[in-house]
């Protein structure tokens, strides 16, 4: 059932991960493609936001905290999950792995490099802290509109 709190939530994280999404574009190497990743984040962002975050609201203030830096943590292993399947799913069809085991190594270990791409301070203060004014968002707009 679409509420507002869902609504406020699809917004604000979508956008929250649309912009952390921009901010990594920064510290990509040179000549990466990067194509719809802004645009696959921001969907990532709202869908989560959506399902997780506008589903919990109506609690209290430290709960909305708390799912707020939740939602925001499965935004980011979504994204990363996501991004290193498709870019193992293009390097097999390269022939670039011996097996279906080398090719799940493979993705898994695209999958830490990406995490360690993620890890810088401007990237993580705009997570952490979009994550927790999400969640106090959707909480005030759960309190005004339910």
């Amino acid at each position: 059932m679409p509420t507002a709190s869902k609504l406020a939530a699809f917004l604000w994280y979508a956008l929250v991960a649309w912009f952390s999404a921009q901010l990594l574009l920064n510290y990509l190497p040179l000549g990466v493609q990067t194509g719809y990743f802004t645009t696959i984040c921001a969907v990532f962002g709202g869908f989560i936001g959506w399902t997780f975050a506008g589903a919990r609201a109506g609690d209290t203030m430290s709960a909305a905290y708390g799912y707020g830096l939740t939602t925001v943590i499965l935004i980011v292993l979504c994204c990363v999950f996501y991004f290193s399947v498709e870019e193992m799913l293009h390097r097999s069809l390269r022939n670039r792995y011996g097996g279906l085991l080398d090719a799940l190594t493979g993705c898994v270990s695209l999958m830490e490099q990406n995490f360690v791409l993620l890890f810088k301070y401007d990237v993580v203060i705009v997570l952490i802290f979009g994550g927790m004014f999400g969640g106090f968002l959707v909480e005030k707009v759960a309190r005004k509109w339910s």
